[in-house]
């Protein structure tokens, strides 16, 4: 049947398998004239299109955070309920007097100089002084490290 067909339209066919091509040639023509007279524009959306992409790459490499946050969770604050007992190896290891002592006390407490000056019945230069001296022989440079040295070294309770 199909044999029968294909003979019998021979020359139809044929006729349109050349129309095809040839409107196949026209198209391929027209569009190598129109690449040809619009190349500036053509390559003009080329290298727009390729900023565009490395304009958006550059952002998202750029807007990441280059820090990353770590959440460490750790016990800060024990509270054991043993009583206080006083570290006396510390304090003569550190070469700490009783004053000097008597001020991280007061240190701890939330005193400050002045009112720890007023406590101890000196003068403020002197608090300032011993207040140094704790600071260098507990190798600290804050009041709150000081307290914080000084407990758990069994200095203060």
């Amino acid at each position: 049947m199909t044999a029968t067909f294909i003979a019998r339209h021979k020359q139809t066919i044929l006729y349109g398998i050349l129309l095809a091509l040839l409107l196949f040639l026209l198209k391929w023509l027209e569009l190598r004239l129109l690449i040809i007279h619009h190349s500036f524009e053509i390559y003009a959306g080329i290298i727009a299109l390729l900023f565009t992409g490395v304009g958006i790459w550059l952002a998202l490499k750029l807007s990441r955070p280059k820090v990353q946050t770590m959440v460490i969770e750790k016990e800060v604050y024990i509270n054991n309920f043993s009583p206080f007992t006083f570290n006396e190896g510390a304090l003569s290891q550190l070469n700490m007097s009783r004053r000097e002592l008597d001020v991280l006390q007061l240190m701890a407490n939330g005193l400050s100089n002045q009112e720890i000056a007023d406590q101890l019945f000196v003068s403020l230069n002197t608090v300032k002084t011993h207040s140094a001296r704790v600071f260098e022989k507990l190798e600290v440079k804050r009041r709150t490290q000081a307290v914080e040295k000084g407990k758990r070294m069994g200095l203060i309770p």
